[in-house]
């Protein structure tokens, strides 16, 4: 069964950072691309950066240059390191695979960013 856990948000003011993890068990993850994904109060869950099994990444332009995805193979844990933070940031954010998200999500790790 998979389990992804979400650790490291909090509450930040803008231009601080934050960096979250993602830990994976039930699955090989060093062989799957993986994502985070956030979700903010009454908008849809939106992928904010992927990382390839090979450590190509991607990210949406809201964050680029901001925000770096990274992974640890032989942890099982996916990061993503989040700098000059922003209001607009705020959200739950989750990890999951990716392009294709398993069905059974974590309970995802809050993210407030405010003055």
């Amino acid at each position: 069964q998979v389990q992804l856990v979400e650790s490291g948000g909090g509450l930040v003011q803008p231009g601080e950072s934050l960096r979250l993890s993602c830990a994976a068990s039930g699955i090989i993850s060093s062989i799957y691309a993986m994502g985070w994904y956030r979700q903010a109060p009454g908008k849809q869950r939106e992928l904010v950066a992927a990382i390839s099994a090979g450590g190509s990444t991607n990210y949406a332009d809201s964050v680029k240059g901001r925000f770096t995805i990274s992974r640890d193979n032989a942890k099982k844990t996916v990061y993503l390191q989040m700098n000059s933070l922003k209001p607009e940031d705020t959200a739950v954010y989750y990890c999951n695979a990716w392009p294709t998200p398993y069905d059974n999500w974590g309970q995802g790790t809050q993210v407030t960013v405010s003055s």
